[in-house]
């Protein structure tokens, strides 16, 4: 017969929560019940979770091992290397500057500030090609030669130096310029961005 009033719901209620004190053996199947649910859930839950991949594109693509692969090994020749310089890393040692770096960016300040007759950019690039990174030299193919500074009031110096990059301070006609070298993966330094200083 169904339970119509509150008093009712109660009583069964209390006569549930109630069984496990009744006596000691209640008491310990509860705790036995109570442990197995709590480990079946343990077991249960991580395995349904780890059914869905964690990375919506990861799903339907083939893992490193499959195309052999392997922590020190090179990729297969159909696999591109990537090409951009590394940027500076944020967590580099303290360095002393080292004694090219210190060349590439006066020969990369004096080359700067003297564009070839007529303005010409893409003359102007080639003889800054050797002392540049890739990416920064496509960056610079927008500049207006005419634009830069024609003189250098002071000489290059060195104003933080990292194992990975240093950035030089040269004083021009328009104001001092912020230069930062980059280790390329050959060993050589190259400039890798220039900003006016403060």
């Amino acid at each position: 017969m169904p339970i119509r009033t509150n008093r009712g719901r109660a009583a069964v209620y209390r006569r549930l929560w109630g069984w496990p004190l009744r006596s000691p053996r209640h008491l310990a199947a509860s705790i036995i019940i109570f442990v197995v649910v709590v480990v079946a859930l343990g077991v249960i839950i991580p395995r349904v979770l780890d059914r869905r991949p964690a990375d919506p594109n990861a799903a339907g693509q083939p893992s490193t091992s499959s195309q052999g692969t392997q922590v020190g090994q090179l990729p297969s020749s159909g696999a591109s290397l990537p090409t951009k310089q590394p940027a500076p890393s944020n967590s580099a040692k303290a360095a002393p500057p080292a004694v090219d770096a210190q060349l590439t960016a006066e020969l990369w300040a004096e080359t700067w500030i003297k564009p070839p007759p007529g303005n010409d950019v893409n003359k102007w690039l080639k003889e800054l090609e050797d002392y540049t990174t890739p990416e920064f030299l496509a960056q610079m193919a927008t500049i207006d030669p005419k634009n830069v500074p024609d003189k250098l009031v002071d000489k290059v110096k060195a104003v933080k130096s990292t194992t990975s990059s240093i950035d030089y301070e040269v004083t021009t006609n328009l104001g001092k310029v912020r230069i930062t070298l980059v280790k390329a993966p050959d060993g050589k330094w190259r400039v890798n961005s220039y900003t006016k200083a403060d």
